[in-house]
């Protein structure tokens, strides 16, 4: 019995072996479900099921004709060994009917030819019963575990086939870079795997991104269960629990809480697209192209916020040139016609006019260069203070300061220009007009009061400096 039970283990890891190398064979595109693996595929025929029983008896004949050479040399004793190994076999390479028959047929044989009486299926003897006995159970037990490690092997392929599925599927969708490719390539792949027609359609009025083949057509039916799916979230149509009058099953594409798509498969024969035995196989594959579309979204996101980005570096660009290069043209008119006037030589109303529309082209530039959306508008800070330039705040220590239109125009025109001196009449154009470009004190009193608002020592400022007979500036630190 022990030299039996070793040749038991060792058939069952040689049949153990010979299945592990059969199942990598396994097709990938006819993968079921691994936690319910289908039943053992019939034989391809009745004559292949005849041929595994022959067979058993055949090898049980074998081991016959060898016992009898034996029997009249050493005895009976070794040929119930001889048994053994047939059956094992049988059990290990086709199951528990060969291996049963296997096992009658033996014990039926060591009965008949070596037992006491010989030629009858009497047995006097209880060491004879026993043999017949173990011949049967080992039969029994060796095709119960074969037929567990064949089990288990096909559980094991079956999840070893779905992962790499759902990985090439994950390549092919890797590869694409907008909506219409990922639903090119999904509905390809789709069809391919559950051998149907398939197709990939968007919402909220349900529309048809990409179908294979591409001439698929959705009756009114269709529609109706695929504006279910997309609404639901749940999968409607042919074959699913939200039975609808269609020809399709469609089965929603989720992105977090949203719908964003729904896939649809149908058949030509009308029958139920995806078995049970392969939905968890459909919900993962479902899984990646969610995924792929919320890839392809956040990438053409990217690349617009990335185009209107460099659109406004653009723009800015444009405009700062402008008001470099005119800034110092119309500078230059006005102090003409400045020049003009004091020397009495031109028409007044003229210079008046030309005075009046410099100004104008001068404001006309700054309002540009004020409203670009896209402009740098940095957070500028110095002693203390900050100056939010786009949010037209500013605040002192962290505590928001209140200033008038006057000093806020004064002191946004200073930040626009740090440690950069600007003349008194620059000031005054900005704050009061072109009219007043001579009424220093009024700069005087905005001055002080910016600085007694600001400065943590208004008699010894930091932060706005004078330029005597010149201008002001802001010194700060961006």
């Amino acid at each position: 019995m022990w030299i039996a039970s070793r040749r038991i283990k060792k058939l069952c890891e040689l049949a153990s072996e010979s299945l592990d190398e059969r199942n990598r064979r396994v097709d990938v595109g006819s993968m079921a479900d691994p936690e319910h693996p289908s039943a053992p595929r019939p034989a391809n025929s009745i004559l292949g099921t005849v041929e595994r029983y022959a067979i058993a008896l055949a090898l049980v004949a074998l081991s016959s004709l060898l016992g009898l050479w034996i029997a009249p040399r050493w005895g009976t004793a070794p040929v119930d060994m001889i048994y053994l190994p047939p059956v094992l076999a049988v059990a290990a390479l086709w199951g528990f009917g060969p291996a049963l028959l296997a096992g009658i047929a033996a014990a039926l044989a060591y009965n008949f030819f070596f037992t006491e009486p010989i030629h009858t299926l009497r047995m006097d003897r209880v060491s004879d019963v026993v043999t017949v006995t173990v011949l049967l159970i080992v039969a029994i037990v060796t095709s119960q575990l074969a037929s567990a490690i064949r089990r288990q092997a096909r559980v094991s392929a079956a999840y070893a086939a779905r992962n790499a599925t759902i990985a090439g599927f994950a390549r092919k969708l890797l590869s694409c870079q907008s909506e219409l490719d990922i639903a090119v390539t999904a509905s390809d792949r789709l069809a391919l795997l559950f051998d149907c027609n398939a197709l990939l359609l968007a919402g909220p009025e349900p529309h048809v991104i990409a179908a294979h083949p591409a001439n698929s057509q959705l009756t009114p039916s269709d529609l109706g269960a695929a504006a279910l799916a997309l609404e639901t979230g749940e999968a409607t149509g042919r074959g699913t629990d939200r039975v609808q009058p269609a020809e399709w099953a469609f089965f929603p594409v989720r992105s977090a809480n949203d719908v964003i798509a729904a896939v649809g498969l149908a058949r030509d024969d009308g029958t139920k697209p995806v078995t049970e035995d392969r939905e968890r196989l459909l919900t993962s594959l479902v899984d990646q192209i969610a995924l792929a579309l919320d890839r392809a979204k956040l990438e053409h996101e990217a690349r617009m916020v990335a185009g209107l980005q460099e659109r406004g570096r653009v723009r800015s660009a444009l405009l700062s040139s402008i008001g470099t290069d005119l800034n110092p043209r119309l500078d230059a008119l006005l102090a003409a016609v400045r020049e003009q006037r004091r020397n009495g030589t031109s028409d007044k109303s003229f210079l008046s006019i030309v005075e009046s529309e410099t100004h104008q082209l001068q404001r006309y530039i700054g309002n540009l260069l004020d409203i670009d959306p896209t402009a740098e508008q940095p957070l500028i800070e110095a002693d203390g203070v900050s100056i939010d330039l786009f949010r037209r705040h500013v605040s002192r220590n962290g505590r928001p300061v209140h200033l008038t239109p006057k000093e806020f125009a004064i002191l946004a025109e200073l930040a626009k220009h740090p440690d950069h001196v600007l003349p008194h009449s620059h000031l005054l154009r900005v704050g009061w007009g072109p009219a007043q470009e001579s009424q220093t004190d009024y700069l005087r009193v905005a001055i002080r009061s910016l600085r007694q608002k600001l400065e943590s020592d208004p008699a010894a400022p930091k932060l706005i400096l004078n330029e005597p007979s010149v201008g002001y500036r802001l010194a700060v630190t961006i």
